[in-house]
């Protein structure tokens, strides 16, 4: 699947997981379990509760996703 057909959705880290998944509230009010992107691991950007983040999910599963982005 290409990087074109993944659908953004803003949401907040309602609960964290050990090994970096996060269950993350969006603004729709639906649950998606999200992992971190390579790009946040490789750069060691810490994700913690209550933080907003962009979630990429499959127009094929919305219950799952990448955390793509941690906005500021």
């Amino acid at each position: 699947m290409a990087t074109d057909d993944l659908i953004a959705i803003d949401g907040v880290i309602d609960e964290v997981y050990p090994g970096g998944t996060f269950q993350v509230k969006t603004e729709a009010g639906m649950a998606v379990h999200a992992h971190l992107s390579g790009r946040l691991r490789r750069h060691r950007i810490r994700v913690v509760l209550g933080d907003r983040v962009r979630v990429e999910v499959s127009p094929y599963d919305l219950t799952k996703g990448r955390i793509t982005y941690r906005h500021k």
